[in-house]
């Protein structure tokens, strides 16, 4: 299995379980790996064959943007659920980032795995 990634791909969201929290948009971090196997689209040159990155960030900007949930874990969930679903990659980890959500930490958040990892 070969990952593809995406770091620091940073996006504007409501989220957050306080009154003020929910009625200003905050910034989150996605990093993401995604497993897939890269062989076919290394032998052909073709996007078409390829884990199209661009898409997937696409994607997530369009989804995290509309969302409004309270939870990060919540917002991970749902992320990780559409690039597996809508992108067939058998394994996905992703980091969110809730960037200043403590004072004295630069970010918190959660890192989470889903899918089946295979040689």
């Amino acid at each position: 299995m070969d990952t593809v990634f995406l770091r620091d791909l940073r996006i504007e969201t409501v989220i957050g379980i306080y009154d003020w929290e929910r009625e200003i948009r905050q910034p989150v971090v996605l990093d993401l790996e995604m497993g897939t196997d890269v062989r076919r689209a290394a032998a052909s040159d073709s996007i078409n064959d390829a884990l199209d990155y661009k898409s997937v960030a696409k994607r997530l900007i369009t989804f995290v943007e509309q969302s409004e949930f309270q939870l990060v874990e919540t917002l991970a969930e749902r992320c990780a659920a559409i690039v597996l679903d809508e992108f067939g990659v058998g394994w996905v980890r992703l980091t969110l980032n809730k960037i200043g959500a403590v004072t004295g930490a630069r970010d918190v958040g959660v890192i989470i795995e889903r899918g089946e990892r295979s040689a």
